[in-house]
């Protein structure tokens, strides 16, 4: 069965659309029978994701670092609840259980670890897709600055080509679906 690990937020402190975002995403990786690796956490996004996904039939796998145990409160509903011992191992172990990367809006946290596997796949590291649903233009001024960096010679246009930017859930299940199916 593959597996989509969902970057997204854990902050409480979001308007209502992203917990339904989040929610039709979980129920997407059901209905298509594929697995979620998620970072852990049961608040917020990441806690509506895993909880659609396992309503539907979906197996859940967390990975959260000790320190967040209680901070993001822990997704101990998962299929396999993943303890590590720092945010290093908890996303080497995330990226190892992925078949394929799916990052909806967040934080910081987010951000971080939507660039470190795009870097990665750039560089030849792994080549699973990776899909970014913005459906309200969250990522807009980070796609400006890359643009930006883009047109100065810091980053290559093979660079760009390697994150997919969708608008709706079904067209990024569609693109991983047919990345797949390509191996692209």
């Amino acid at each position: 069965m593959p597996s989509v690990c969902v970057y997204c937020a854990s902050s409480p402190y979001i308007p209502e659309r992203y917990l339904e975002l989040a929610t039709a995403v979980g129920v997407m990786l059901a209905e298509r029978g594929w697995t979620l690796v998620s970072g852990g956490g049961s608040q917020s996004m990441m806690g509506a994701v895993a909880r659609a996904a396992r309503a539907g039939g979906a197996p859940t796998i967390g990975v959260i670092p000790r320190s967040l145990m209680e901070w993001e409160a822990a997704d101990r509903d998962a299929d396999e609840l993943v303890v590590t011992e720092d945010m290093r191992e908890r996303k080497g172990v995330m990226d190892a259980r992925a078949d394929a990367f799916l990052c909806l809006p967040g934080g910081i946290g987010t951000l971080e670890e939507l660039m470190e596997v795009w870097t990665s796949r750039h560089l030849g590291m792994h080549d699973k897709p990776i899909a970014v649903l913005d459906p309200w233009g969250d990522f807009d001024l980070m796609r400006q600055q890359v643009q930006h960096w883009r047109e100065m010679g810091f980053v290559h246009e093979h660079a760009m080509a390697q994150v997919a930017w969708t608008t709706t859930v079904d067209e990024s299940a569609a693109i991983i679906a047919a990345a797949w199916a390509t191996g692209a």
